[in-house]
């Protein structure tokens, strides 16, 4: 699709807990619903580009498992035949994992992640891996915005955002260390789960601190149920309790009072997105939701000062954590990182220790003061991203690299560091293009979230700007 022309309150994405009722009946089949999918990528998949490789027989074979599980009566899970796209940062034992990045070119470790094993477990079908920015960080892919092929989809997630955006297939998992699966979504007008810090495990991709994987869908149903069948199977991360909710789906829950978390974004929010979101404030206000702002508590104007500089704070973060085992990429292989790659790196090997220490002090300065707000409200709420897609038409000879090609995480920073559950709700269309809104939750409290994510999306207005 070329031309800007999303709208939120008809735009349709692909779903799957519905059609899994006619398995059961015998008027679809797993197979059949595998075939639409891949007839879509056939179509799509040449302009958007959000997958590095398609396992077409692998997944047919899934897929003719899976219905014969479904016709004996015998599915391993709600998601038993459900097509899903896995980020290229994630192992996966019968596809490589190239990460993005041209050093891993052809990497094929033949194994597969904790959330992958799970995913298997529970009968869903491992369709292909999608495309990420390089190593999951600032340099992007070939994958294009699937509502306007000269924006950018967003990062590093790019590939699965897009890919559940163009219909290609009702699920796909994303990682989010700054911003890559809440931003993403928003973009490419998804529902998504960041969750709970180490709420699902990460398998291999234990090495930092706030790197989160998280699930990119078509309704609030299939992303739930995609995370809960991989965290009744895998549980988190190593020390984590994992998942906490019900089996099935939240049920929509009105909330009582939300707080607007302005954050580093207020002050860049053009006039068009600021409109947009106020739009779904005031839905909220006539739907008798009471909305605080910095203004209406000290505890929550605490809160923004606390959260103010948490961009630089999660890129130094990630920076000094990864420094050795970039230096080792970059010394075995120089030639297969990015300028942009490089120049991160450099800008994270000059930072010390008590750089690294000052940081992680404020980000537990962060998490009191978040936690200050707990008396006040049932849930935070902001755009979740600083407006729709920008224009990404690559980098240009002989200037400066883009700071920003996949978009600014100045909306995910903040609560990434905060390591607190967040869901991507596809509320608003400014300029032709998606763009989300987030509702925030404190930690373990995703069902929570999910609940009052998929109330709003039932009960309050989309708004067109």
């Amino acid at each position: 699709m070329t031309g800007a022309g999303y709208r939120p309150d008809s735009h349709r994405q692909l779903t799957f807990h519905d059609a899994a009722v006619a398995f059961a009946k015998g008027r679809d089949t797993p197979r059949a619903y595998l075939e639409r999918c891949l007839e879509v990528i056939a179509e799509r998949d040449p302009a958007v580009k959000a997958f590095v490789v398609v396992n077409e027989a692998g997944a047919r074979e899934a897929a003719d498992a899976s219905e014969a599980r479904w016709k004996a009566g015998t599915p391993l899970s709600p998601i038993d035949g459900m097509p899903i796209g896995i980020k290229d940062l994630i192992e996966t034992r019968d596809m490589p994992t190239q990460m993005g990045c041209d050093a891993y070119r052809g990497s094929f470790p033949k194994r597969d992640s904790a959330m992958i094993r799970a995913l298997r477990d529970a009968g869903a079908v491992i369709l292909g891996k999608t495309v990420t920015t390089e190593m999951g960080q600032g340099h992007p892919g070939p994958t294009t915005n699937p509502f306007d092929a000269r924006h950018t989809p967003g990062g590093s997630s790019s590939g699965s955002a897009a890919a559940v955006g163009a219909r290609m297939v009702p699920a796909a998992i994303g990682t989010q260390v700054g911003g890559s699966i809440i931003r993403p979504a928003s973009y490419c007008g998804n529902v998504a789960l960041k969750p709970t810090q180490g709420a699902i495990n990460r398998g291999e991709r234990q090495g930092l601190s706030q790197s989160t994987a998280g699930v990119h869908a078509g309704s609030i149903q299939d992303m739930w149920l995609v995370a809960k069948a991989i965290t009744t199977r895998a549980g988190g991360d190593p020390g984590s309790p994992s998942l906490f909710g019900p089996n099935t789906p939240p049920v929509a829950s009105k909330p009582t009072r939300l707080i607007v978390m302005e954050a580093e974004g207020w002050a860049v929010l053009d006039e068009e997105s600021r409109q947009a979101f106020q739009g779904v404030l005031e839905g909220l206000r006539s739907a008798e939701v009471e909305i605080l702002t910095r203004a209406d508590a000290p505890a929550i104007e605490a809160f923004e000062r606390a959260i103010s500089d948490a961009k630089a704070m999660t890129n130094d973060l990630c920076g000094f954590e990864t420094r050795w085992s970039q230096q080792n990429l970059i010394e075995s292989n120089p030639d297969g990182v990015s300028q942009r790659f490089q120049e991160r790196h450099a800008r994270a090997m000059a930072m010390t220790l008590d750089d690294y220490r000052a940081r992680l002090l404020q980000r537990e300065a962060m998490r009191r003061a978040l936690a200050d707000l707990l008396p006040l409200g049932d849930a935070l709420i902001a755009p979740a991203s600083p407006g729709p897609a920008p224009v990404w038409e690559g980098d240009k000879p002989g200037q400066p690299l883009a700071p920003r090609p996949t978009g600014d995480i100045v909306y995910n920073a903040a609560t990434s560091a905060l390591g607190v559950p967040c869901v991507t709700v596809p509320m608003t269309a400014v300029r032709g293009l998606p763009m989300g809104v987030q509702v925030i939750g404190h930690p373990h409290m995703d069902a929570r979230v999910t609940g009052f994510a998929r109330w709003m999306l039932e009960k309050v207005k989309p708004v067109v700007v």
